[in-house]
């Protein structure tokens, strides 16, 4: 049998159909197989430039960048925390306290916050604040929040408040500056502002001292911003007990602030002054100046307080300086102890005339009876020996002219015509013999009365004795200069000597001690008016006293400024206040009596 040609035909065509399924199999795996490669190749790329990208990135991080972003860390991770430290105390001599920090507290109150009626709330806190129940509630019910009742409330009126547990009360502590003996000794220690700096005595001027250094600390803190005091230095909380000891004694101070208050109310006088040092030292054993204010309440007070008179203001010393003059005139050679010189009661010097107190004269008298009666006109003459440049040299020795140096602040200088104004008539060297015609503060001319008093030497003037700890151990003495000799020690022991007249005869009986061997000197100057001359009618006396004379150590000083009455005079208004000061010291500093007491 035959095939058929249309299967021959179809057997031919299926190989060649074959051929075709399979070259576009082929077709589609190369196709395929060349976009997976091409995929791969992508995929490998962005891979190998990822990490390309990474390294890059973390060679910058790690090598460059990596100590910026150490100290960048470091310093989210910790703190700089600089604690505040309470301010040191001052004591007295004694290590009484003068001055101190203690904790108050600021109260503010929430209305919205309490869980009992403002009525309710206020009964509670008006006994114990000390106030009236129905003004807090009306306080409570003007706002909702922050109400501030007290900004310094005392730490045991807080703990009663505490203790109460009341919702809406908020109280925030804090330190105030807090001075226990008030105004007993504000002329010295002063007082801090809101800011917690000194603005007046050693507070102002020992500032450093009264400080305490605490450095800035750092501290690590844990992830969720505790600070972790593990990781804290060691004796980073530790705090000296170190406090700024003085020289002056409360007890004397205490009794000099009594003498001259009673005095001043005696006489209606307008301000006054007692001061008492140590003339081996210069320590100042007390310094009162009244009127005076409580450092505790410092902004009630007259601000021309805040400035010690005794160093911030100048006078005219007038007869409390003659016996520094005799010393000028014994040291220079001009007198001798046993010279005599006649009185007739005026003196003319160029075209002025001047005359003794009252017009009174006294004949020929010797030099400690110059001191007794102080006569102006025995002074004139023996300042008459010396050439005026030689007198004015002296008077430049001692200090006049110049700043005092002491740890007090707002010292002003004394002030001395210059060598052409005083030289140019003798009038000037006339008054200044008598104590006039220049001015200076009286704790200079207590500086001056030390010299005497100790031999001849100027020392400074000073309050702060260190710092001590708790134990009384002293941590630092301040330095001061060394000691100037001005006059010789058989000069300065003469004029001792001759002002024990002025207490024994002359016009200081008021002063005298039984047993006591005592020096001194009255003084009832006239007031010079602040744009020359003198003030009519106003005059200020005072008394400088020496003790014991036969081995003179202390000086003690009154001021009375302005006393009214006819008998109104150093002798009869500070006399008194000395003597009431020197009875006080002889008993705390146990001074032996000079002779047995009749």
């Amino acid at each position: 049998m035959q095939k058929s040609p249309s299967r021959k035909i179809r057997q031919r065509q299926r190989p060649k159909a074959r051929q075709k399924i399979f070259s576009s199999f082929f077709s589609k795996f190369i196709a395929q197989t060349s976009n997976v490669n091409s995929r791969l190749f992508i995929v490998w790329a962005v891979l190998v430039t990822a990490a390309f990208g990474l390294a890059v990135n973390l060679y910058n991080l790690q090598i460059i960048r990596g100590p910026k972003l150490t100290q960048r860390a470091r310093n989210q991770q910790m703190v700089n925390l600089r604690l505040f430290v309470p301010r040191r105390p001052v004591v007295d001599r004694n290590r009484d306290m003068l001055a101190m920090d203690r904790p108050v507290y600021t109260m503010y109150v929430h209305p919205k916050l309490f869980d009992k009626s403002n009525q309710e709330i206020a009964k509670l806190l008006a006994p114990i604040m000390g106030k009236d129940a129905t003004e807090l509630e009306t306080k409570f019910e003007s706002k909702k929040s922050g109400i501030l009742l007290s900004s310094a409330l005392p730490e045991e009126v807080a703990d009663r408040i505490y203790s109460l547990r009341l919702n809406g009360i908020e109280l925030t502590q804090k330190y105030s500056r807090f001075y226990p003996r008030q105004d007993l000794v504000a002329e010295v220690v002063g007082y801090v502002n809101v800011d917690r700096r000194g603005q007046a005595g050693v507070e102002y001027s020992q500032e450093k001292l009264l400080e305490r250094s605490l450095k800035t600390v750092r501290l690590s803190r844990a992830g969720n911003g505790a600070l972790m005091s593990d990781h804290a230095p060691e004796g980073f909380l530790h705090s000296d007990d170190l406090q700024l000891q003085l020289t002056i004694d409360s007890r004397l101070q205490r009794a000099a602030r009594n003498a001259l208050q009673e005095q001043m109310d005696k006489y209606h006088a307008q301000r006054g002054a007692v001061i008492v040092m140590d003339a081996w030292d210069g320590s100042l054993l007390s310094l009162v100046s009244l009127p005076t204010y409580n450092p505790n309440q410092y902004s009630k007070a007259n601000v021309s307080l805040f400035k010690n008179w005794t160093v911030a203001d100048l006078y005219e010393p007038g007869s409390t300086f003659k016996p520094l003059n005799v010393a000028i005139a014994l040291e220079a050679g001009a007198i001798k102890s046993e010279d005599t010189f006649n009185d007739p009661g005026s003196i003319k010097v160029a075209d002025r005339t001047i005359r003794n107190a009252q017009n009174k004269s006294y004949g020929q008298i010797n030099i400690a009876q110059i001191l007794q009666h102080s006569s102006n006109i025995g002074m004139v003459q023996m300042i008459q020996r010396l050439q005026i440049p030689v007198y004015y040299s002296w008077l430049e020795k001692l200090g006049l002219g110049q700043s005092l140096n002491t740890d007090l602040p707002f010292v002003v200088a004394s002030q001395l015509k210059s060598l052409e104004k005083f030289a140019a008539s003798p009038v000037e060297a006339a008054t200044t013999s008598f104590g006039q015609g220049f001015s200076l503060t009286p704790l200079q001319l207590v500086q001056l009365h030390g010299a005497l008093a100790n031999g001849g030497k100027l020392v400074t003037p000073h309050v702060v004795k260190g710092l001590i700890d708790s134990k009384g151990q002293i941590h630092y003495t301040p330095s001061y200069p060394t000691p100037r000799q001005i006059f010789s020690p058989v000069t300065s022991q003469k004029v001792v000597e001759m002002m024990e007249t002025v207490v024994a005869n002359g016009t200081g009986r008021a002063s005298q001690i039984p047993g006591y061997r005592i020096g001194g000197k009255t003084g009832t100057a006239q007031k010079a008016g602040s744009s020359g001359g003198y003030i009519s009618g106003a005059k200020i006396t005072s008394f400088v006293a020496i003790l014991p004379v036969e081995t003179p150590r202390y000086v003690v000083l009154a001021l009375v400024d302005e006393p009214k009455g006819a008998n109104a005079y150093g002798g009869t208004v500070a006399a008194p206040i000395v003597k009431a000061v020197m009875e006080a010291l002889i008993t705390i500093e146990k001074i032996p009596p000079s002779q047995s007491i009749q």
